[in-house]
């Protein structure tokens, strides 16, 4: 702890959220609240999220409230990302006998120079209000055995940041655009994170803006952020979910840190939500 800071990895993203939500509940336990407050710190939201789906299975809520951080703002809406690979087929050959081999690798150069067209092409749409348009970028591509050989396959994996509206099936088409006419080519989808947004009129998102205006003492930002949280799978259970956490920098470095003011700041934050949405 240094000049009111915590530095250490995983501080900021995101343990800090999770005290919050212990502070909180601490509180509101020995209040006598409408409603029940129930806290979840689940595992494996940066892979598969096999936490929170395992949570959306058992429970449900009214409302929930995700403190991922935020820097004390209210995140309203997030980018979601679809997992691909595309597969060109050649065939083996030793180097010296171009005759017999078939360069597997130089059939993907059309879907390298169309997902260029691809990205230029989602630029130029005008995007979500808050988190903008959808990109997709070659992630990993692979291919051949040895200098002295033709390759027999290549693989290029592939991920497309998808905006609210977007969906699975929009990209798998895509994909398809990218190997067409290219003989035996494979399209092979993967993991698929849906992109999250919320009504900024629900109550959820009221009761957490007037609570963060209240602790902050200053009118609050409602925003998108770009990257991928469990929040989405929470609002496509049908639970209204909004996102609020502390601030600080350095997520996934040494570096990382949290801000322990704001860190307390959300607890309150939280509190008062908790008291507005369960009275």
């Amino acid at each position: 702890v240094r000049d009111g800071r915590l530095y250490a990895r995983g501080g900021y993203d995101m343990k800090a959220g999770v005290a919050a939500c212990m502070l909180a509940a601490k509180r509101v336990a020995s209040e006598e609240l409408a409603g029940d407050v129930i806290v979840t710190a689940v595992a494996d939201e940066e892979y598969a999220s096999i936490g929170t789906q395992s949570v959306l299975e058992r429970w449900r809520a009214d409302a929930a409230i995700v403190t991922e951080p935020t820097a004390l703002r209210v995140c309203v809406a997030h980018k979601g990302f679809v997992w691909a690979e595309l597969e060109t087929t050649g065939r083996a050959a030793h180097g010296s006998r171009p005759a017999e081999g078939v360069d597997a690798i130089t059939r993907m150069a059309p879907a390298l120079g169309r997902l260029a067209g691809l990205q230029a092409e989602l630029d130029g749409r005008p995007g979500h209000e808050l988190v903008g348009p959808g990109s997709v970028h070659a992630s990993l591509i692979e291919g051949g055995q040895e200098l002295s050989s033709y390759p027999a396959r290549c693989v290029l994996s592939l991920e497309r940041r998808t905006e609210p509206g977007e969906s699975a099936d929009d990209f798998e088409r895509e994909c398809r655009a990218l190997v067409d006419g290219i003989d035996r080519a494979e399209v092979r989808m993967g993991l698929v994170r849906p992109p999250f947004s919320v009504d900024p009129g629900a109550d959820v998102v009221r009761a957490v803006t007037a609570a963060a205006e209240a602790v902050t003492g200053e009118p609050v930002e409602v925003y998108g952020e770009t990257y991928w949280m469990d929040a989405a799978l929470i609002q496509a259970a049908g639970i209204p979910t909004v996102v609020f956490g502390p601030a600080g920098e350095g997520a996934h470095s040494v570096d990382e840190w949290v801000d322990l003011a704001s860190v307390e700041a959300c607890a309150d934050g939280l509190v008062a939500a908790a008291r507005e949405l369960c009275r």
